[in-house]
């Protein structure tokens, strides 16, 4: 007892430091936590060690600054998706699917992957490797990019920090950080991303994101297809914005 009842202030002030991160939109230096916190430097900078090596904080060494961390919005996500997150997009993607004729999704990131929650299908469907609990490289396709592109830059970097974490599905799709972050910045500016091919040979897929009542992405509406039925993706790129709005709209009641 007395082990587990002396873990509690150094629980408290982990706690306290996330929600002191969270309130604050760029990052801060440790010694700025320290004190607003005060709490001794010595144990704040043990703090955030210990929440880098979980992924709850990130360090930014040009800043030298401390910001929330991929963890953090993973269990936002999680929270979410047991079952408001579920049971408010399903008639919204059913009525998506019946407008425009081609399989809806919905999806979350799940660290650098993109996880698959929620799949509608027209009856005559194409064929799609994606279904419900599938997981794909997140920079791949067009789902997991929509969320990606409104996350802060430092979060983007912890999940693909290097080359060595792209993978290779068709030969197509961004395979450096530089590639990926110039990406993200054009489809955050269109309000919509798209893949053609970079997940499987002739199907594309748009997607827009979906936000919480703080602004957060926590997910995102996709629609995918054969490219060559679509030429042209910005209809269903409308039809998918609007559809994720209505979403974003739900969650924030």
């Amino acid at each position: 007892m007395v082990a587990a009842s002396s873990s509690v202030p150094a629980l408290t002030h982990a706690l306290s430091v996330l929600r002191l991160l969270a309130s604050r939109a760029t990052a801060m230096p440790a010694a700025s936590v320290a004190r607003e916190l005060g709490l001794p430097r010595s144990t704040t900078y043990h703090l955030l060690s210990v929440l880098e090596g979980e992924g709850f904080v990130v360090h930014l060494p040009e800043a030298r600054a401390y910001g929330l961390g991929v963890s953090v919005f993973e269990l936002g996500s999680a929270y979410l998706r047991h079952d408001p997150l579920e049971r408010l997009a399903r008639p919204l993607l059913a009525r998506l699917v019946d407008r425009v004729g081609v399989t809806a999704h919905l999806g979350i990131l799940h660290g650098a992957q993109t996880l698959y929650l929620l799949k509608e299908s027209p009856r005559a469907a194409v064929p799609l490797v994606t279904d419900v609990g599938v997981r794909l490289p997140a920079h791949l396709t067009a789902v997991g990019r929509a969320m990606m592109a409104r996350l802060p830059r430092a979060q983007v970097r912890a999940l693909y920090p290097a080359a060595a974490a792209f993978v290779d599905r068709t030969g197509r799709g961004p395979a450096t950080p530089t590639e990926l972050r110039r990406l993200l910045a054009d489809e955050a500016a269109r309000g919509w991303s798209w893949e053609d091919g970079h997940v499987s040979a002739g199907i594309a897929s748009v997607a827009a994101p979906v936000y919480d009542h703080s602004g957060h992405p926590v997910a995102a509406v996709g629609l995918t297809f054969a490219n060559r039925s679509q030429p042209d993706p910005a209809p269903l790129a409308e039809q998918v914005v609007a559809t994720a709005a209505a979403l974003s709209r739900r969650l924030s009641r």
